[in-house]
C-alpha cells in the first residue's frame, strides 16, 4: 500500500494518543470505470468485465450523475428478464450518486459509507469530474496495515510482562517467564541469554 500517513503521537503518564490520518487520494483507485448515460446496460457490463470491477459510474456531460453496480444489473435486468441491450443504463442507476473529495480522510470516508449504506465513493475533485473511486476494500487494506503496526508496538511493549507457564528454551515450568524477543523464557535462560 502506498498510504501517506499523517502520525502524530502525544504521550503523559496516564495515556497514549495515537492519531493516524490516511487521506481518500493515497489509497483511491485512479482509473474508475465510468460510462455515458446514453449507454446500455450490455455497456456497461462490458466496460466492468474488461476493468474487472462491480461497478460503473455514470456520466452526463462528463460530470457524475449514478453508478450501477453488478447488484442493479442483477435486480433490474436479469431478475426481470429484460433485454441489458435495450436498456440504458440511466434506467436503472443508482442516485443520487455520493461522492467524497480527495482530500477527505479515510475515517470520513468510512463513516460515509456506513451511514450512507454504499460500499463505494467515487472521488471528485473540485470541479465535481471524477478522478478515482474508492472501495470498502480499499479501506479494509488501509486498516489492516495500521492495526499491523499498532499490533507490533504492542508486542514491543509486552517486554516487561510477567507469565507463569513453560519456558521456550528449556521446557521447565517457571513462575517468572518474560518475554524476551519472540519467546517466553524463565530467569535461568534469561540469564543465559545476557551473557
Amino acid at each position: 500500500m502506498k498510504a501517506k500517513e499523517v502520525m502524530q503521537m502525544t504521550y503523559s503518564n496516564d495515556s497514549l494518543r495515537l492519531d493516524t490520518r490516511i487521506i481518500v487520494r493515497d489509497i483511491m483507485q485512479t482509473n474508475a470505470t465510468t460510462i455515458d448515460a446514453s449507454a446500455s446496460v450490455s455497456e456497461a457490463a462490458k466496460a466492468m468485465c474488461r476493468d474487472e470491477v462491480g461497478s460503473c459510474i455514470v456520466l452526463d456531460k462528463h460530470l457524475p450523475l449514478g453508478i450501477v453496480t453488478e447488484e442493479d444489473m442483477n435486480c433490474k435486468i436479469v431478475a426481470r428478464d429484460r433485454k441489458p441491450g435495450s436498456v440504458p443504463v440511466k434506467a436503472i442507476m443508482s442516485t443520487p450518486l455520493i461522492t467524497i473529495g480527495a482530500d477527505q480522510t479515510v475515517g470520513e470516508a468510512a463513516e460515509m459509507m456506513a451511514r450512507k449504506r454504499v460500499r463505494r465513493l467515487p472521488v471528485v475533485d473540485d470541479d465535481n469530474v471524477v478522478i478515482g473511486i474508492v472501495t470498502v476494500r480499499d479501506i479494509l487494506a488501509a486498516s489492516t496495515t495500521i492495526n499491523e503496526l499498532l499490533s507490533a508496538l504492542i508486542e514491543i511493549n509486552r517486554g516487561d510482562e510477567i507469565d507463569m507457564g513453560v519456558c521456550d528454551r528449556c521446557g521447565k515450568m517457571s513462575d517468572d517467564l518474560r518475554r524476551v524477543d519472540t519467546m517466553l523464557l524463565c530467569s535461568s535462560c534469561r540469564d543465559e541469554e545476557s551473557i
